[in-house]
């Protein structure tokens, strides 16, 4: 298998109390696939993918790609976070070209930086500076950045989450025609369902408290997805029931500690 998450659990420890984020997860992702992760605030969704970028370690358990286990971050697996980590003091293609210093010879680098900027439709705003950018052009920068690297495996913790709806809908597409170019794999965190029946093979839905795998649905539903098509609101709303249980669980737990700190 490609990526392999083998019964891996987190736990973080304070002096009081020890506070399990999940526990045996397993999960396994071929090459080339497209996959979600889905699931409440606090199910473990993005410390789930620190770890496979090598930034958590496993409190138990283990994670690999391509046989080779996981303990740092690697050039092996490009990270696009929600906010755009750029360096403001370098323009977009420097920007672009910065992971690669001192890997590759400098021309070759914006060899590189230059091909992507096309794939992410930049290619003119290669001299701009970040801030000369909006939020949506400077989340194509950052993935942009991430694929130079050529990794094996595109991390994604939820890119898109700080867009408005016009620009997520044009990045979603944005998204789909960079995948079918690259081949990469993708792994991609979100907390919309509409977001993971659109853009994924598969959805791993997550439940919380504790956090674990509820669901590992395939998305068996033709490309481009519409929103209106029949089976995409069926999805939605099987998805949908399975997460109610979910937040409804949370909200009477922070009830429930509301009610003991007022007394």
């Amino acid at each position: 298998m490609f990526l392999e998450i083998n019964n891996v659990s987190k736990t973080f420890s304070t002096e009081e109390k020890q506070f399990t984020v999940f526990s045996d997860i397993q999960l396994t992702i071929k090459e080339n696939q497209f996959v979600s992760i889905l699931g409440p605030s606090g199910c473990g969704k993005s410390t789930l993918l620190s770890m496979v970028a090598g930034l958590e370690a496993a409190t138990t358990g283990n994670i690999t790609l391509q046989g080779k286990e996981i303990k740092e971050p690697g050039p092996d697996r490009g990270m696009v976070f929600q906010q755009p980590a750029l360096f403001p003091w370098l323009n977009v293609r420097d920007n672009i070209t910065f992971p690669l210093k001192g890997k590759i010879p400098q021309e070759e680098a914006n060899k590189r930086a230059d091909h992507f900027l096309k794939m992410v439709q930049l290619s003119r705003f290669k001299e701009n500076y970040i801030f000369e950018l909006s939020g949506g052009m400077q989340q194509r920068v950052a993935i942009a950045r991430a694929l130079a690297m050529d990794p094996k495996i595109l991390l994604m913790d939820e890119p898109f989450g700080a867009l408005d709806e016009q620009t997520r809908h044009i990045m979603h597409d944005e998204l789909m025609k960079i995948w079918q170019e690259t081949q990469k794999t993708i792994l991609f965190v979100t907390h919309s369902i509409h977001e993971a029946i659109k853009l994924s093979d598969r959805i791993v839905v997550m439940g919380t408290r504790p956090g674990r795998v509820i669901a590992d649905i395939s998305v068996e539903i033709p490309r481009p997805r519409k929103r209106d098509d029949l089976k995409a609101i069926e999805l939605e709303n099987d998805i949908m029931r399975l997460l109610e249980g979910e937040i409804n669980k949370v909200l009477k737990e922070e009830l429930a500690n509301e009610v003991e700190h007022s007394h």
